[in-house]
């Protein structure tokens, strides 16, 4: 890796070994010590030794109270090239699935990417836009994509750390000084770094039900002046996405830019992600969207998209198609390096707290994972001893989920247009191919149906693919 001329603050490893544990020592031997200049951030950090150590070697930062000054990092380089996909992956087949799920009907749309080694395996759309006003799913098709917005939210913010308009340290009150939290102090003391990774110290999720409800955000940011702590700023982590949006007020403040079109200046446009866009007003106005469905009494029942979640840009906010993600993917896989520095991808991409309620839930999760954490705007997991980048997301009749597989170069990204959680588990079906694990039940498809459909699409044209450039419940719909 090239040094950058401003360093962000923590460079991880890329594909550490099957085994992080038993090569964990290997891998310290290998570590280099990099000496930063004043731009350097604090170096981000595990809040206590756990398992989760196993998914990034970093140097344990200074505490909070000492003076903010060049630190030691710990950096293990990327192997010289990306592992094979193991072999029989097809991407056919996956496809197959993808049009199983439509045609029977267990959601109403979907859209799939596949990337690889920076180049698209498949960009395409399957099913319909909406029941009541059918159009195909087609690779601009745009869809909500919830909390898979928080990881445009953590790119944006790193692209100012490594042009040092922000530090990861940066006091969130130096931009916001009318923040104030229930604990005397804590607002004062809380950074750019916890926000981005969940550790501003309130309560799960807190006022996600009054955003259902309507509140408008500014109102709500006062209110957390009143919410309970459950833990100083960074010390614990809790989902948010009220609090998570703080960080639109600190772009906005750093670059006097609107938070959406300092994302769509510094993002969407360089990477070429033409259809993608911020609000209601984006996705109404786009040439072809794909209409929100819950569960009615006779089977799907298309929606008209709420604002609530909008008004939290940062946490939820993005529209974007699959040939949107597909470059989201090339990028964010290391192949952009124009517009995202590999340095900034590292920290972006490293955990920096403990999760370890990933590894309950859906059954892959709990078959797969050996140990989750959070990031920058991304989710990290050991999946069956292999780094796994990942974020989910739900709201009001949408669901989606991306995934980065680093060793092997890999990724993937599902759009769909219902509430059903049916097609999560076509991600860890490619997970598992690609990595030549067996196959989970992930996706409980009838495999009758799944064989005639990739036996038709084996002596079919196909379709022209994208061309590459260089919660689950209609009451609760809050992003994942």
């Amino acid at each position: 890796m090239k040094d950058d001329p401003v360093r962000t603050a923590l460079s991880v490893p890329e594909p550490l070994p099957h085994r992080w544990r038993k090569h964990r020592l290997a891998a310290l031997a290998l570590l280099l010590p990099l000496a930063l200049g004043s731009a350097a951030q604090t170096p981000l950090r595990w809040s206590s030794p756990s398992p989760a150590t196993q998914l990034a070697t970093v140097v344990t930062a200074p505490a909070r109270s000492a003076p903010v000054a060049p630190h030691q990092i710990a950096y293990v380089p990327p192997p010289p090239r990306a592992m094979p996909l193991a072999t029989g992956f097809d991407v056919q087949r996956f496809e197959a699935m993808a049009q199983a799920l439509v045609a029977g009907q267990r959601v109403p749309g979907l859209a799939m990417a596949i990337v690889k080694d920076g180049h698209i395996l498949s960009a395409r759309g399957y099913g319909i836009t909406a029941v009541d006003a059918a159009e195909p799913v087609d690779a601009h098709t745009v869809f909500r994509l919830a909390s898979l917005s928080k990881a445009f939210a953590g790119t944006v913010a790193g692209l100012l750390v490594s042009e040092g308009a922000l530090r990861w340290d940066s006091r969130v009150a130096d931009f916001m000084p009318e923040l104030q939290f229930s604990q005397p102090g804590a607002a004062q003391q809380l950074t750019v770094a916890e926000v981005l990774s969940h550790r501003v110290g309130l309560p799960q999720n807190a006022y996600d039900r009054d955003i259902e409800n309507n509140a408008d955000y500014r109102s709500l940011v006062r209110r957390l002046a009143a919410a309970p702590m459950k833990c100083a700023p960074g010390q614990c982590y809790a989902y948010q996405n009220v609090a998570f949006s703080l960080i639109g007020d600190v772009v906005f403040a750093a670059t006097g830019r609107f938070f959406s079109e300092a994302v769509a200046r510094r993002i969407f446009k360089p990477l070429g992600m033409d259809d993608a866009s911020y609000g209601l007003d984006g996705i109404e106005g786009s040439p072809r969207w794909a209409r929100p469905h819950v569960r009615g009494r006779n089977g799907w029942v298309a929606l008209t998209p709420k604002p609530t979640y909008y008004r939290v840009a940062p946490a939820a906010g993005v529209n974007a198609s699959i040939s949107d993600m597909a470059q989201w993917l090339i990028a964010q896989t290391g192949h952009r390096p124009d517009v995202l520095p590999e340095s900034l991808l590292a920290t972006l991409h490293a955990p920096v707290v403990d999760t370890p309620a990933e590894l309950r839930g859906s059954s892959w999760r709990r078959e797969r994972l050996g140990a989750a954490g959070y990031g920058i705007g991304w989710r990290v997991y050991d999946y069956a001893g292999h780094r796994v980048v990942f974020h989910g997301g739900a709201v009001q009749g949408y669901r989606a989920s991306i995934a980065l597989l680093p060793e092997r170069d890999l990724g993937v990204a599902l759009l769909w247009n219902s509430s059903s959680s049916a097609p999560g588990g076509l991600l860890p079906t490619i997970l598992d191919s690609a990595i030549g694990l067996p196959t989970g039940d992930w996706l409980e498809l009838d495999q009758d149906d799944v064989e005639l459909l990739y036996a038709q699409q084996q002596h079919a044209p196909q379709a022209p693919s994208v061309q590459s450039g260089s919660d689950d419940s209609v009451s609760r719909a809050r992003p994942e």
